[in-house]
């Protein structure tokens, strides 16, 4: 099965409630710029919630940038062998096959002091460094953009609970397949694993525990 012709619809405005007592700390923080490669953007065609998309990411980004925040990027390689790409091509078959889909968006390249993990499976813990990199950086919060929100977002911010780093999803920097993944994404995650705030949610939030610090 490849990726599905995605149909344009608006970027969500307000984060579904969630139990969780968590508050954003930039000292505990990283970011997780989550497999914005050009093989799975091309699907939108440049249209909502793309543009969002793109302009809540690189907002995020340059906010964690000025607050000396960690910002990780997940990224799928090209032209995986049968063997690294397992049983995720049985359902979606081979997968990304170019460099040039591999190649994270320009908007978003990733700058000097940034990392780069290559992801293997949807949790963007699986087969990566990823949790070693945050126990490094001494950071047990993650906030969490990107795409798909139904598979790969879903399974990294169930995997960052279980691994007891606290997810804080960005509603509105996050893309799916349809608005009903979307929103099912979002309402699935406040209630069993993650904080779900908007972009300015956040950015306000790591804004005003800077000050306290």
């Amino acid at each position: 099965m490849a990726i599905p012709a995605i149909t344009p619809y608006p970027m969500p405005t307000h984060a579904p409630a969630s139990p969780l007592p968590w508050r954003l700390d930039p000292r505990r923080a990283a970011l997780l710029i989550h497999d914005m490669q050009t093989y799975f953007l091309t699907p939108y065609q440049g249209h909502s919630p793309a543009p969002g998309l793109l302009a809540n990411i690189a907002r995020l980004r340059e906010h964690c940038t000025d607050l000396h925040i960690p910002v990780i990027y997940s990224a799928q390689p090209a032209a995986q062998t049968r063997a690294e790409r397992g049983l995720l091509q049985d359902l979606w078959g081979p997968g990304i096959r170019t460099a040039a889909e591999a190649a994270i968006t320009g908007a978003l390249a990733p700058r000097d002091g940034d990392i780069v993990i290559t992801k293997w499976r949807y949790s963007a813990f699986q087969r990566t460094p990823l949790a070693e990199l945050l126990i490094e950086r001494g950071c047990d919060q993650l906030i969490v953009c990107g795409v798909y929100g139904h598979i790969g977002i879903a399974a990294t911010a169930t995997e960052a609970f279980m691994r007891d780093v606290q997810p804080f999803l960005a509603v509105d920097a996050i893309a799916d397949f349809t608005a009903a993944d979307h929103e099912q994404t979002l309402r699935h995650a406040a209630a069993r694993c993650a904080a779900t705030l908007t972009t300015s949610d956040i950015v306000h939030a790591l804004t005003a525990a800077e000050l306290l610090l």
